[in-house]
């Protein structure tokens, strides 16, 4: 353990945010509120169907990590992008935040990967990913001291997708348990689990010490009707279970207990994006300072509501004053 409280492993993204209708889902074929895979054919077509957008960096993993440097952690982020001028701006933006970001681009193949997020009046977002750049992810990029540096390993559930990110991941996965550290996942999506609900499984069974997952993701995950059947499984699983419920807040699991927290209060619901990775951004950052679960919780309660304020992935608001509000209910 050494320098960094936590290393996130994801795919590099710049995310395209516009406003739509569900008309116009339907009329595309989107499931609403979903995380679909697209080639760079159908994200031209999508593309073309949007209004004004706002384009900013994004990647679960990686607005995890920038949220955790924002709370005053030492974050460090592995992602692929091309040396094109997305990618130029992805690095540029995660390193502005405080992210050491240490993965070379890649000089030739795909672009860097774009997600095309449709948020409707409700403040659901439908995401369209091009992975691009992002196959090219795989062990060779996984530099062993950077990885062993940091107590925390975070994965997103997305690099199951890429098969040369999963062996990616594997391999830090190996080098933290060595290093005596701790491996977290985030299942992402439900869509995700259900491509990779064997593989996802065994690894959380096996593998995991902290689960991350919304009660749709969880469900999907144990193949499960209801919330408390999936916390139970969860809890058998991993040493600790943080599972957010929307509007509910969110139940933390760990440590012979279960805590119940309650959501942040929030102005105007905005935008859903990146609410589950803030959150995840908050415990993460409690979990390296050695708080308590519930206070991790509450932390991750803060940080997420900031997100739901705004258009992006990613804090505008100042969000360090929330560690120390954590210390209190919410």
């Amino acid at each position: 353990m050494g320098s960094l409280d936590v290393v996130g492993i994801g795919n590099a993204i710049v995310d395209v945010v516009a406003e739509a209708d569900d008309g116009l889902l339907a009329e595309e074929g989107l499931p609403k509120g979903s995380m679909t895979l697209i080639d760079a054919a159908r994200a031209d077509v999508l593309r073309a169907r949007m209004g004004p957008a706002v384009e900013v960096s994004g990647g679960s993993a990686a607005n995890t990590m920038v949220g955790v440097a924002r709370l005053g952690g030492a974050a460090g982020y592995v992602g692929k992008v091309r040396d094109d001028a997305a990618g130029a701006v992805f690095r540029r933006d995660i390193r502005e935040a405080g992210v050491a970001f240490p993965t070379p681009a890649a000089a030739e193949g795909a672009a860097t990967a774009r997600c095309l997020i449709f948020v409707t009046p409700d403040a659901q977002r439908t995401m369209n990913t091009h992975l691009g750049a992002c196959v090219e992810l795989g062990p060779a990029d996984i530099d062993p001291d950077f990885i062993a540096s940091a107590g925390l390993l975070y994965m997103e559930g997305y690099l199951w997708d890429p098969p040369a990110a999963k062996e990616a991941f594997r391999k830090a996965l190996g080098i933290t348990r060595q290093a005596g550290g701790r491996v977290c996942l985030s299942l992402s999506d439900s869509f995700c689990v259900d491509r990779h609900r064997a593989e996802l499984r065994d690894l959380v069974a096996n593998h995991i010490d902290v689960l991350f997952a919304n009660e749709d993701e969880a469900m999907a995950l144990y193949q499960v009707q209801d919330f408390d059947s999936a916390l139970a499984a969860a809890r058998a699983d991993c040493a600790v279970a943080a599972i957010t419920r929307s509007a509910k807040g969110s139940v933390v699991a760990g440590e012979g207990a279960v805590h119940t927290i309650e959501a942040a209060p929030i102005g105007r619901l905005v935008d859903t994006t990146g609410a589950g990775d803030l959150y995840a951004a908050g415990f993460l950052l409690g979990l390296a300072r050695g708080f308590d679960l519930a206070r991790c919780g509450r932390l991750a309660s803060l940080t997420a509501g900031e997100i739901l304020g705004h258009y992006g992935a990613r804090p505008e608001a100042d969000i360090a004053p929330f560690v120390d509000a954590s210390r209190e209910p919410l």
